[in-house]
């Protein structure tokens, strides 16, 4: 007999939450919330690990919220009680506006406050010495703020929060982590969340957590094929752009969509091959200011934009040649700051992506999980199509190993062959190319640094009138020709 799930009103949670939890419209926890949460409102430290997607930040948001209304019907003054670090500034932006939708019927009694923007450490001071609730921060952010004895919460942490802790160390982390646990009480409750538990996870485990629970859910880190279907076309890198035209154009591929380039040119090279057939596109990247790659994922999220190009940068972005290199770094060198707090495929919450397709294929199987994640959350449908050449079937096997291995279906292939014949799409080829030929490498140049520095000017110049007029932001669009390339007609 299948045993009844534990609902949200049975776990005692505080019923400011449950009302907030009512208005989000979440009728049952899922599986990772039915188990953490009870663990966590008991006191235990919690290693969890469950796919993208899954709920793992109202798990320990829930759980952090009700403690802390708890704490403060005794605490005789008010104090930083609770720290939650991400590896990205999305992910922080995220987070913290989970925790506001979580504490809408308490806001009086809990504050959140999300540090991680890079403005100058004095201007968000004054936001610190109210002591907020919580703090969530990357690591090296709260760092800086510790250094600059702006917060110090060594005799007033209750509670620590560790997201996508696989990545910390990957972002280089590390030594900012071992300085801020110094700087932390000997005795705290912890929790980490990860999608993958590897040897970064462990190492990080021994030095936050105490006697922890241990929770890996018996599930995939994917959906089953009946709710995402994961497609190949075996293709080389000039087809790509024939097919992506094709795919878009006759209407084939439907639905918000996030393309995936292992690379910032690629980025540009992409965008501006397809401003020649009237197809507009947003870029995301890592040397776009924090403040836009935020406002791009919110107007998709809302439905301004169908298409995303996204660098996965888990490769060096590196020029093929010396020269190219030298001459890049001496055009680049002030408007080029890619920073290791931007994840552009790991944990950011993209709503109803239909499709996520892999132009460039991913450099792990890691990197895969990481990328399709992305669509067919929740109990939404979602297709995963990947470009794989002659180079990249070495990639593509270990995938397959990966996920079979996972699943324990030694038959079943995870991949399904896309029914396209590349005849079909002769006339497209034509047009690629003469497409292709005219995105000159001098023309992606250019189009980076413009794009780099209407970015920049979008973000820092005219953020204090946005703050005052926040409809006019919706006027601000990310999708733009750039222009850099003669414009072909349809």
């Amino acid at each position: 007999m299948e045993e009844e799930s534990l609902q949200f009103h049975e776990m005692g949670i505080d019923d400011r939450i449950l009302d907030a939890i009512s208005k989000l419209g979440w009728s049952q926890p899922t599986p990772i919330q039915e188990k953490a949460i009870p663990l966590a409102l008991k006191g235990k430290d919690i290693l969890a690990r469950a796919r993208t997607g899954s709920g793992k930040t109202a798990a320990y948001a829930i759980a952090v919220i009700h403690k802390l209304l708890h704490l403060k019907q005794t605490a005789s003054e008010q104090a930083i009680r609770a720290v939650i670090l991400t590896p990205s500034k999305e992910l922080c932006s995220q987070s913290h506006k989970n925790i506001l939708e979580l504490t809408v019927g308490c806001s009086r009694d809990i504050k959140c406050v999300d540090i991680s923007p890079q403005v100058a450490l004095a201007s968000q001071r004054p936001l610190l010495l109210e002591k907020p609730d919580i703090i969530v921060a990357t690591p090296s952010r709260l760092l800086a703020h510790i250094r600059a004895e702006n917060v110090n919460v060594k005799n007033t942490l209750e509670m620590l929060v560790v997201d996508e802790a696989d990545l910390v160390f990957s972002f280089g982390y590390e030594a900012d982590v071992k300085e801020l646990l110094s700087n932390f009480p000997k005795i705290y409750q912890a929790f980490m969340m990860s999608a993958t538990l590897g040897e970064d996870v462990n190492s990080l485990k021994k030095l936050v957590l105490h006697n922890a629970v241990i929770l890996k859910l018996e599930e995939s880190q994917l959906p089953e094929s009946s709710q995402l279907n994961q497609y190949h076309i075996k293709c080389e890198d000039r087809d790509k752009f024939a097919l992506t035209a094709a795919l878009l154009k006759l209407n084939l591929v439907r639905g918000k969509t996030i393309f995936f380039v292992n690379a910032v040119n690629r980025c540009y090279l992409l965008k501006l091959f397809l401003e020649q057939f009237g197809i507009r596109a947003c870029i995301l990247n890592s040397e776009l200011p924090v403040n836009s790659r935020c406002h791009i994922v919110s107007q998709f999220n809302d439905g301004l934009y169908d298409y995303i190009i996204a660098a996965d940068e888990t490769i060096v972005d590196a020029p093929t040649t010396k020269s190219e290199s030298l001459n890049q770094k001496s055009k680049f060198n002030r408007l080029r700051k890619k920073n290791k707090e931007y994840g552009m495929s790991r944990g950011i919450d993209f709503y109803n992506v239909s499709n996520v397709i892999n132009f460039d294929f991913p450099q792990s199987s890691d990197a895969y999980i990481h990328r399709v994640g992305r669509t067919a959350r929740a109990d939404n449908p979602g297709t995963a199509l990947s470009f794989v050449s002659i180079k990249d079937n070495e990639k593509l096997q270990e995938v397959e190993t990966a996920l079979i291995g996972e699943n324990g279906d030694d038959e079943a292939s995870v991949f399904k062959p896309y029914n396209f014949r590349m005849e079909e799409i002769e006339g497209f080829r034509y047009r690629a190319k003469d497409a292709l030929q005219a995105v000159t490498r001098s023309a992606i140049q250019e189009a980076r640094m413009k794009d780099i520095r209407q970015e920049i000017f979008n973000s820092s110049k005219l953020q204090s009138y946005f703050d005052d007029n926040p409809h006019d932001l919706q006027a601000l669009r990310h999708d733009k020709p750039l222009h850099s390339v003669k414009v072909a007609k349809s």
